[in-house]
Order: C-alpha cells, then structure tokens, then sequence
C-alpha cells in the first residue's frame, strides 16, 4: 500500500513539473544590438524632451505659421457645409416562375448608393449632382457633426446633372458659393467629399488638392442624356462618392460641383471634372422655385447645313444649320427670324450643326434673351428671341 502511495506521489510530481514547463511564460529573447541601441537613444531623447523643449518658443510658433496654409484655412470652412448623401433607389429584377413553361414575374430590389452634397443655404438647401439622386426612393443625408436627416428632394435638371436637396435642422453650416467666371489656369483647388462612404465609417469628408487645368471643356450628349458644357478640368482628385460634392478655391468659396472622371480603369488619373457654380446657381434657382427646369418656346424647325445648300446660298462654309420652318406668333417669328436664314452661332457659342445648336440652347432659362447670330441674302444679322415658357 505504501509502495503505491509513493508511486503515486512520484506521478503527481512528474506530471506538476511537466504542466509548468509547457505553461510558463518562456524566457525573452535578447534583443539584436542594433535595435537595443534604437530603443535606448529612444529612451535618452525622451528624458531629454522632458527636461528641456526640441524647438524654442519662437521656432514653434513660425512652424504653426508655415502649417496653416491657404488651403487648409479654406478646408475648415468648407468641411462643416460638406455632407454624405445615402440613397436607396429600387429596381426591379426578373424572376423565373416556372422552369418548364418560361413564366416570369418581377421583384423589387433595394440599392444602395452614395454620394456628396453641400449645404448652401440656413434653409437646408443642398447641392449635389441628379445621377447621385434620380430614381430613389429613400435619401438619408449625414452631416459632418454625425447629424442625420431624411432628405426631400426638391428637383432635378437631368440634362445638367444637377439636383437639390432639402433637409429640416438648425444651426446648420453654410457654404459660400464663389464665380467660376473667374478662373485663372493653374490656380489652386480643393476637392471635398466622401468617397467610399460605405467602407469608411466616418461622416468626415476627404480633401484632395489639385490645380485647375482648364476651362470651358465640352463633351457629347451622354447616353443618359446628359450634357457636359464648359466643365471645369482639374488633377485633385475625385474617387467614386466624391459626386457631388464641392470644388474649392483657396478662399473657401464652392467653384464647381464634381461631376465625373475620365479613366479607362474606373480610378482616378488626374482627370476629373466639374459643373461651374455660375450654371448651377442659375439652375437650382428654377429648381427651388419651380421644382423643375421649365421648358422653353421656340417652335422653328432646323437642319443641318450640307455642301449643296453652302453652295446655292453663296457661303464659303457648311458649318451652320438652316431654319427650315416656322410657326407664326410664336416667339421666334415675332424676332423676325425667317425660313431660310442660316443660324451660325447662338449666345455667342459657335453653331456648327443641330447637335451644337441644342447644346447651346439647354443652357438657356425662362427669361433670358437668345441671341442668334444669322446669314440672310448674304448679310450678317442678329436676331433676339426672348425666351418664354412653354405652355
């Protein structure tokens, strides 16, 4: 018995050792020279720090100086007015409801989208582009102070890519919308918005700093319909969620609504562009009064200009279109605008076919003149048309 008592205690003995030896904390390494010498010069500039400052008081306050610059004085006033905007808009997919007799119903699916606004008004106005909003059915708006507002939206202007926002708060911040008639090639901008919102759980917005490359850039009629005119070119860079949001000068002053990138790859490469604020201001005014972007009146059929007709009319181009018809009392023929008189530039933007002549007349509200310059019997006219809504 006892015999067994000692085998006993033997095999407790062992099995305590060999549990200590698998849970004791192993011995630390010794550090390799060189980083035990980094993290002792550490320690000595440390104490040092303590005892005595790196930099004298004046050096501080010159380095403080040399930090805030232009631009990120412009940064803090225009990151409070800069908001997130949440969309859900629903489409609707195809289901197949029986294999064998290729029976289908439709589905609706919820998407989520995202992109930029800014605040440009007490009232809760907000700016943003129409492809960030158009066809949703839900728009949350997150401001940068982690307020959350349910958005109305006020209208769109589909063709300009523009939209407005409408949200209920207090105290809100506002931007200072600037002149985008007054650009210098070369001057700096910024960038702000909320690219990646998704991924990024934060209501702050990103900045990017560029310059203005130029100015006045036209493209084509998109396949959605939309119209790129005298956009505004820039290298600082806009990422997919930066939609919408604002383009800034070193004043802080909202130059240009970021609208779309050229790139083969999807990411940004230094080509970015955005809508001038002097078109979206005049814009959103209709929107917020009328809630859309009121059709104008002009009723005269055109064509484009061909060689044969250049000819017969004696001219020395073909760029141009002619007034193929014209309705009486409509505004056009009370201008004095004729069948057969060759429109050669409308607004002081050049008219080289139909496609150019439509161009030039989206830009055109309610209330403003329409000045065309005209060939007629070999005379240079000009003709103004006042542009009345069309009923």
């Amino acid at each position: 018995m006892r015999r067994n008592n000692v085998i006993l205690i033997i095999f407790l003995v062992l099995v305590a050792i060999i549990l200590y030896q698998h849970y004791k904390e192993p011995e630390p390494r010794e550090l390799p020279q060189e980083l035990q010498q980094e993290m002792e010069e550490e320690a000595v500039a440390k104490s040092e720090s303590a005892v005595q400052p790196s930099y004298k008081q004046e050096d501080l306050q010159v380095l403080e100086v040399t930090r805030r610059t232009a631009i990120t004085r412009a940064v803090e006033k225009v990151e409070p007015t800069v908001v997130s905007v949440n969309v859900i808009k629903t489409r609707y997919v195809r289901r197949r409801l029986s294999f064998f007799f290729g029976f289908y119903d439709e589905i609706p699916q919820n998407i989520k989208s995202i992109g930029s606004g800014v605040i440009f008004s007490k009232e809760g106005y907000i700016l943003t582009n129409a492809h960030v909003v158009e066809g949703a059915t839900k728009i949350k708006v997150i401001l940068e102070d982690n307020r959350q507002f349910e958005a109305e939206l006020i209208g769109t202007d589909s063709i300009y890519d523009i939209a407005v926002l409408k949200i209920e708060g207090k105290d809100l911040p506002v931007a200072k919308l600037g002149n985008s008639d007054d650009l210098i090639i070369g001057e700096w901008v910024i960038a702000v918005g909320n690219p990646y919102g998704f991924l990024i759980k934060d209501s702050k917005p990103s900045v990017s700093v560029g310059v203005i490359s130029a100015v006045n850039r036209d493209f084509a009629q998109d396949r959605n319909g939309k119209i790129y005119r005298k956009m505004i070119q820039t290298d600082a860079a806009i990422n997919p969620g930066n939609s919408g949001g604002p383009l800034v000068n070193i004043y802080g002053e909202v130059i240009g609504l970021n609208a779309f990138i050229l790139s083969e790859s999807g990411g940004n490469i230094g080509l970015g562009f955005a809508i001038p604020i002097n078109r979206v201001k005049k814009r959103s005014r209709e929107l917020i009064k009328y809630g859309e972007i009121r059709q104008i009146w002009l009723d005269f059929g055109v064509q484009d200009l061909n060689p044969a007709l250049a000819e017969y009319y004696g001219l020395s181009t073909d760029e141009g279109i002619i007034v193929t018809s014209i309705d009486k009392n409509t505004p056009a023929a009370k201008a004095g605008l004729q069948k057969g008189d060759i429109i050669v530039a409308i607004n002081e933007y050049k008219v080289t076919d139909v496609e150019s002549a439509q161009l030039a007349v989206a830009d055109i509200t309610v209330g403003e003149s329409i000045v065309l310059q005209i060939i007629r019997d070999g005379i240079n006219k000009e003709i103004i048309i006042e542009a009345v809504e069309y009923k």
